[in-house]
């Protein structure tokens, strides 16, 4: 079992930055792909960025390349998204997961959220 909690989200004027974080609680932290997902009113749930087990590789999906930044710290159970020139188009609530790969249906874990938004 893997209990996820978010933090770091808010309020941000367009081109700011946010570092959200996701504390991990469990002793398999280490054996999980983390990733983190977004949803804003009335879209579906889309993946943002994916940092395999190791951490030594990352995914993004191209809209937040350049921008976003994925990292992990096993020895702390914690997973992080560092987003810089933020745009109103990021605001959503963003989700971390632990899971096997990049689809919503090969995630295990859920957090609850933590709101993003960017105001221009």
């Amino acid at each position: 079992q893997v209990q996820l909690v978010e933090s770091g989200g808010g309020l941000v004027q367009a081109g700011g930055s946010l570092r959200l974080s996701c504390a991990a609680s469990g002793r398999t932290f280490s054996n999980y792909a983390m990733s983190w997902f977004r949803q804003a009113p009335g879209k579906e749930r889309e993946f943002v960025a994916l940092i395999i087990s190791s951490g030594v590789r990352t995914h993004y999906t191209d809209s937040v390349k350049g921008r976003f930044t994925i990292s992990r710290d096993n020895a702390k159970n914690m997973a992080y998204l560092s987003m810089n020139s933020l745009k109103p188009e990021d605001t959503a609530v963003y989700y971390c997961a632990a899971g096997r790969g990049f689809g919503l249906g090969l995630q295990d874990y859920w957090g609850q959220g933590t709101q993003v938004t960017v105001v221009s």
